[in-house]
Formats: structure tokens, sequence, C-alpha cells
């Protein structure tokens, strides 16, 4: 492939790839069809795939979701659009009580490929109820997969082999990078599930994932003029996460800090610091740092820049580790 394009089209072009290969495959969700989505991601697939295949559903969110487990039961691969992050909870129950239990109660006869696409994330000027990242609930339920997307070509494959996997995939992608550009290869970076070095270094490893990917590579260009060398790892998936990439880049810098935009308290950040002191305790030279949103509401817009983590926040942590 090789073209570029935004992380929205990137999306939007497996989409179509998905539902040119299989039939089966079915969108669902609110002013996805005529319109195209808020975010225009599904933009001209109701007219070259019918109403019957991009349904333009009410405004409940318990019935879209209810709706796709039908779907699913039935032999069909239905992908969901939540239009914002905060309108997922009316869902919240079919979700963790029937989407993420039906394989297992079946014993594995019964497949649940259902696909929840919901934009996350703040850096947008929205209002309340439209900027949150509510991640950690989803990683914390056993059946789910939840993978974060942060660039146009992760974008287009990943949006695929969630849609291949025979479980549930939680999608998540960071709607103030929608219209990052970026080159979409001919194949994907490895399965669903694996995370990436996207940034080789030495000093410590930053782990990040979805909209902090940006903000960490721009870190370590910046930490660059201080002589230190910073590794981002982008993790790609959050359930399950990629220990054995984690570990293996832990142990090489001996230092980590991980970066988020929810709140650090009991978010993805403590999990991992948990599992990589259990596991690299006599690697690491100093304790494993979290930089993330802090544990309040999320704030009005006009102060949205002083709630969200930044260059500064991240290169204040690796300053800490680096004096340790």
């Amino acid at each position: 492939m090789g073209e570029t394009t935004t992380m929205a089209k990137g999306i939007t072009s497996g989409l179509r790839a998905a539902m040119e290969r299989d039939p089966k495959v079915i969108l669902l969700g609110e002013d996805i069809g005529k319109l195209g989505g808020v975010f225009r991601v599904t933009e001209g697939l109701q007219k070259d795939f019918g109403e019957d295949r991009v349904i333009d559903t009410p405004l409940a969110e318990a019935g879209i979701l209810g709706t796709a487990i039908g779907l699913a039961l039935r032999g069909y691969r239905p992908v969901v659009e939540i239009q914002f992050d905060g309108f997922v909870y009316p869902a919240f129950d079919h979700i963790v009580s029937q989407v993420a239990k039906l394989r297992a109660r079946s014993l594995g006869y019964v497949g649940m490929p259902v696909v929840i696409r919901i934009p996350f994330g703040g850096g947008i000027g929205a209002v309340e109820h439209h900027s949150e990242s509510n991640e950690a609930y989803f990683a914390h339920t056993a059946g789910l997969k939840v993978v974060a997307v942060s660039n146009p070509h992760d974008a287009h494959w990943m949006i695929q082999q969630a849609i291949e996997s025979p479980d549930p995939v939680i999608f998540y992608e960071p709607k103030r990078r929608y219209w990052d550009k970026g080159e979409v290869g001919a194949a994907p970076d490895g399965p669903l599930g694996s995370a990436r070095v996207v940034r080789e270094g030495s000093d410590v490893t930053v782990l990040c994932y979805g909209p902090m990917v940006r903000t960490c590579l721009q870190a370590a260009q910046a930490a660059e003029d201080e002589d230190h060398s910073l590794e981002i790892l982008d993790l790609r998936s959050l359930s399950p996460l990629d220990t054995s990439v984690i570990f293996a880049s832990v142990r090489k810098t001996g230092r980590c800090v991980v970066v988020h935009e929810a709140s650090t308290f009991l978010g993805l950040g403590a999990e991992l610091a948990a599992q990589i002191q259990q596991e690299c305790f006599y690697e690491l030279e100093a304790p494993v740092l979290r930089v993330g949103g802090y544990n309040v509401p999320y704030p009005p817009s006009r102060i949205e820049e002083d709630f969200l983590p930044d260059l500064d926040r991240v290169l204040d942590a690796v300053d800490r580790l680096l004096t340790h």
C-alpha cells in the first residue's frame, strides 16, 4: 500500500476491506450511515454497502449492543460505533454481563465476534461526557480484548484484525489524533495483542498508548537535547498485555514511566507497575513512575490542557527517574 492518509480514513479503509471480504460484517451506530459518523469515519460506506449493512440506529446504546449480541449469535460480525466515550455506560451491562461472558458460558461453542469502536480521550474542547478515558473498566473485565490505536497504519490493520477475532474487542480510537497523517504499510505490525517499540532508546522505557504515543515521541525528541535516550513503546493492546516486549525493554533500560490520559488511580499504569516490579525487580534502577490525568472528573474544556499529560510532565518524570 504505502499511501499516506489520516487515522480516521485508515479506519474507514480497514472497515471497507473487511466488509468487502465478508458479507457478514455489519456496522451499527448513531448517525453512521447518511452522515458518515460525527468524525466521518464511516463516510461513504452506507452508499456503497446499503442500509442493511450500515445501519443508523436510535440513540440508545443498550439497544445497539443488544442488537449486536443477537446478530453475533446468528453468525454475523457486528461492528458497533459508540459515538463518544462517555456514551458507552447505558450499554455497560450488556458488555460486561453478556458480550464478555457468552463464549466462556457456552464452553466455546458460541462465538461473540463483536467489535465496539469507541472514540476516547480529550483534547478537542468538547463538553461533558465527550472526553473520557474509560479503558480500565473494560481491561479489568475478563473475556474482552481491549486495544488502542495511535496511527493510520495500525488503524487500518487492527480494525480488520479485531473484526476477524472470535472474541469481542473494545477498539479505542484517540479522537484528537483522527486527523494525524501517516503511511499505511502493506501488512500489520504483528498480531492483535502485540506491543511495538516505536523508538529505540537506552535510558528510560516509556510505555504509552493511543493519544499519548505522539506526546511521548515528542518528549523523546526533546530529551535528546539533554543526552537522554528514551525508548518509546506503543502498547497497542491493553488486554492482553504484551508482557514479553514490555519486560525486555525495562530490563534493557532499568527505568520505566507509564503515560496515559486516564486517572492514574487504578489505571493501566498501576497494573503495569505491579507486573514490572514483580518480574523485573532486580533490573530496576528506580521505581516505576506514572504520568496521567488527575483523579478528578474531566474538567471544562477551557482548562483541559492543564489536566492532560503533556511533554513537560513526561520529561519531569524522566528527570526524576534519572536522578534517583
